[in-house]
């Protein structure tokens, strides 16, 4: 059973890697390369973060071990889960004594293993993933243009890094002390692609370890969420209609290149392809509007070139993504303002039972019929959570001390000042195999936690944006997958930093962890390893305070980009704005389900009366048309005269009957056949109430 504890961890997080892309992309519409580039970034990064605690747990153990034979019989699986039964189970009371698990995983395994995750996602977000994104971004009409336009906006980009690389590397060679082997080579891209991460780890890293416990903690307020709701309603309202307008703006034009372009033009068939963009209402539209049977001359009108319509590909693709996108959010939060209105009235209900404005729109399940029952949603939504919210966003503050606390002193080896160090240390002295893994996971998830939630909750504008319910952009998705591609390899470093098992920063005779040999030695570039990679990290206090006074709201809210803020005149206004268009969605819902109510019970009430009725009525008619029938045929069996004049004058009254009636004739004969000159010509109206022959007299 070597290694069954990695496949398991691999499994695991390749589904994990899957759910948050179905939550925030769409695989029906999504093209299939955008899909597979953002799962296999997202995978390997959660893949790095779940694994670095098997190596951690691996060379701590092996530190302190007498034998080396002591190593193999403690090594542990890496999934938390496994790990804490495995220990349990396996190891016994003697902390220094301990079995060989199940998850035995060979020597040399693990330094492959890192060498093909790492590589492989510094190629997707280094070279890969960039031309995809213009790819997929791009409005061209084949693959071959959509490359050139890739590789024209990649160019720069490209360049860049060129500079960069170019840049460190002369920096070695001016050095004589430094030979330029392959291995220094290696480690100075390493480090540049570090450091560039580290400057943007730490950024997001201070905001998110002040803004996740405050969110926490603000949202057990439900006042306070409410009253943010309204000012999002408000927001997005405003985006909604502004997403509408652009959206009709585009529809036009594309509507007049569809009539200027006819069906034999040679760009008909790139119109056809934007006219597959566009919502099917306006399709419809434009379809009743045109006429593809008409030719085009050449030298009376003028026709937009090809990259004119590429550009108006593009712009339909953008606009149509951001309507749906607004669409769907506004109802989502919609759902969420009355929602909270439902919790704030069931707060002083004395029966204890969780009564919702509007019935759900899908039946209920037998999770809510017989657990989530309506006392059990009353005691978890008015009672329970907000203390839970509370308890979690105080938990969550004293692991943000921790952090900011070891970042600002794991430089120091003596005295150890680093909370997490000490704690590793600790585990390291009883030969803790369970406590260290413990420690290592919750340990880097909190900080995965807090740079991976910025990412998905920051917004540049309509450029990068994440939003779930399948309302993410294929832009977006790869952007997020170049960003945890950057952010992953040296938030693992400075993890290892913080309990130091990073020599090049703790500066210890220590034996390296697999995943620090595949980084190489940062000593190569002292000024990067002595300086930046120990003092930069210490911004995170500067960082967290700023998050704290919500400087950045502050200062947005000055340019014009409106925030929420408590004590403001326009987020007041914003707040009324946005409960006004609130309780007018609310009495628009009421209205539709007032109208279903009154179609069921009127349904229920005279629906099987009025069934009954219909069917009597045609068993009724049934037997009355078979009677007269039979009675007609008798009479007329009875009563039938020889004479040919007699039958052509019941075949004149049936011709007359069947004529349409004239209500303007004055005089009618009566006997057809004795007028038959005077006979009113056929599309004439005849009247009824002057009429002297009783043409119902036979009947």
């Amino acid at each position: 059973m070597s290694g069954a504890a990695l496949g398991i961890e691999i499994v695991v997080v390749f589904f994990l890697a899957l759910f948050l892309l179905h939550r925030y992309g769409d695989f029906r519409k999504q093209q299939r390369m955008v899909l597979f580039g953002t799962l296999l970034a997202w995978y390997l990064c959660f893949l790095i973060v779940f694994i670095l605690p098997l190596d951690v747990s691996t060379v701590s153990i092996a530190l302190r071990t007498p034998h080396p034979l002591y190593v193999l019989q403690m090594l542990a699986p890496s999934v938390v889960l496994s790990h804490w039964v495995i220990g349990l189970l396996f190891c016994c009371s003697s902390p220094k004594v301990c079995y060989k698990p199940w998850s035995y995983i060979p020597d040399g395994i693990m330094p492959v293993f890192w060498r093909v995750v790492y590589w492989t996602s510094q190629c997707l977000t280094w070279l890969l993933l960039p031309f995809m994104q213009s790819y997929a971004r791009s409005g061209g009409f084949s693959i071959t243009g959509k490359i050139k336009t890739a590789l024209i906006e990649n160019a720069i980009y490209y360049g860049t890094y060129l500079l960069i690389f170019g840049s460190l590397l002369i920096y070695v060679a001016v050095h004589p002390q430094w030979q330029l082997s392959w291995y220094e080579l290696q480690t100075i891209g390493i480090t540049a692609a570090n450091t560039w991460g580290l400057f943007l780890l730490v950024l997001l890293l201070g905001y998110g370890l002040v803004e996740i416990p405050r969110s926490y903690w603000n949202a057990s307020r439900r006042g306070h969420l409410l009253l943010k709701t309204y000012f999002k309603a408000a927001k997005l309202m405003t985006e909604k209609a502004d997403a509408e307008e652009n959206l009709e703006d585009i529809m036009e034009e594309v509507r007049k290149v569809s009539e200027s372009i006819k069906y034999n033009h040679p760009l008909r068939k790139y119109v056809d392809t934007i006219l597959r963009k566009c919502p099917v209402d306006y399709q419809e539209k434009m379809g009743r509007n045109m006429d593809d049977y008409e030719d085009f001359d050449d030298k009376q009108n003028t026709y937009p070139s090809e990259r004119s319509l590429e550009k108006l590909h593009k712009q339909v693709i953008y606009a149509v993504q951001r309507h749906n996108r607004t669409r769907v959010q506004w109802q989502i939060l919609l759902d969420q303002a009355l929602h909270l209105e439902d919790v704030a009235k069931n707060e002083t209900s004395s029966t204890h039972q969780f009564v919702h404005s509007f019935a759900p729109a899908e039946p209920p399940s037998w999770f809510s019929r017989y657990v989530y029952t309506p006392t059990v949603e009353w005691y978890w939504e008015c009672l329970l959570k907000q203390w839970f919210y509370r308890l979690l966003a105080v938990v969550l503050s004293l692991f943000s001390v921790a952090v900011v606390w070891s970042e600002c002193t794991f430089f120091s080896t003596r005295p150890v000042l680093s909370l997490f160090a000490v704690f590793i240390q600790l585990a390291e002295k009883d030969y803790n195999y369970l406590y260290i893994e413990m420690a290592c996971f919750i340990t880097i998830f909190f900080l995965c936690t807090c740079v991976y939630s910025t990412v998905f909750r920051i917004r540049v504008f309509n450029y990068y944006y994440l939003a779930s319910h399948h309302q993410t952009d294929a832009y977006s998705l790869q952007f997020s997958g170049m960003l945890f591609c950057r952010l992953t390899p040296p938030l693992c470093l400075n993890f290892l930093g913080l309990i130091h098992m990073d020599s090049a920063i703790s500066h210890q005779q220590k034996e390296q962890t697999a995943y620090t040999s595949i980084m190489g030695s940062m000593r190569v570039l002292s000024f990067i390893a002595n300086g930046f990679y120990i003092y930069y990290p210490m911004l995170i206090v500067i960082l967290c305070i700023a998050t704290y006074f919500s400087l950045g709201t502050r200062c947005l809210n000055l340019l014009g980009f409106q925030q929420f803020m408590g004590e403001n005149d326009m987020t007041s206004d914003l707040i009324d704005e946005g409960k006004e268009l609130i309780r007018r969605e609310k009495r628009k819902r009421q209205r539709v389900e007032d109208g279903e109510n009154r179609r069921r019970e009127w349904k229920e009430r005279y629906g099987n009366q009025r069934d009954d009725y219909v069917t009597r009525n045609r068993n009724t008619h049934s037997e009355l048309k078979e009677t007269n029938y039979g009675d007609t045929m008798n009479a007329s069996a009875r009563y039938s005269r020889p004479s040919n004049r007699s039958g052509d004058r019941d075949r004149i009254e049936l011709l007359q009957d069947a004529e349409p009636l004239d209500f303007n004739a004055e005089m009618l004969s009566d006997d057809p056949l004795e007028s038959e000159s005077g006979r009113h010509a056929g599309g004439r109206y005849l009247s009824m109430s002057s009429s002297r022959s009783r043409i119902f007299d036979d009947v």
